[in-house]
């Protein structure tokens, strides 16, 4: 994506989520649990995973995001490089 990771600010990363997955969340329902977000599967999960890594271009901690319980929890580990110790 010519270097540039639209994913780095919370917006971004719901913008990369509704376009990529096609869920509109707002920053509140980024905080929630997965079990509380309408139309959430595990196969979201799997798709969001490849989706940070092609729009970041790193590879990203799927043992972390499987027991992120949150979509900012996600965002966190992606933009964190994985360090975030929750």
């Amino acid at each position: 994506m010519s270097g540039h990771d639209g994913t780095a600010g919370l917006a971004g990363f719901l913008d990369v989520v509704r376009d990529g997955l096609g869920l509109d969340l707002t920053e509140e329902q980024a905080a929630a649990d997965f079990d509380l977000l309408p139309d959430w599967d595990s196969v979201h999960l799997l798709r969001l995973v490849m989706l940070l890594e092609r729009e970041t271009g790193r590879s990203v901690p799927v043992g972390r995001v499987l027991r992120a319980r949150s979509m900012r929890e996600i965002h966190s580990l992606v933009t964190g490089d994985g360090t975030d110790t929750r």
